[in-house]
């Protein structure tokens, strides 16, 4: 792969931040969690958010959530699977717009 082709996938491989209870409790041993596509590794990922927001990372945990069975009226219908990073950023990095200024 090509350097710029894959800087390019590199910007595609983070869909966005992912607010739960539990990432509120990450963020306090300085972690961050990520929506990611389902296809990227850890090493991409790791890559990604240290291009993307500047940062160095100490470690990538990664989560497969298999998507739920939900029903619409008489209809069964399934959200899709998804895949969920837990990026633990070095001492002193931190990612200010997802993490929010105090």
């Amino acid at each position: 792969m090509s350097s710029a082709a894959h800087q390019e996938r590199l910007m595609t491989v983070i869909r966005g931040p992912h607010m739960s209870e539990k990432s509120h409790l990450a963020a306090e041993k300085n972690q961050v969690v990520l929506k990611v596509r389902t296809d990227a590794t850890k090493k991409e990922i790791r890559q990604a958010v240290e291009l993307l927001f500047e940062v160095e990372v100490d470690d990538v945990t990664v989560i497969n959530v298999k998507g739920k069975t939900k029903r619409f009226g008489q209809k069964r219908g399934r959200r899709n699977d998804w895949k969920k990073a837990y990026v633990r950023l070095a001492e002193g990095s931190q990612i200010e717009t997802l993490l929010g200024t105090e």
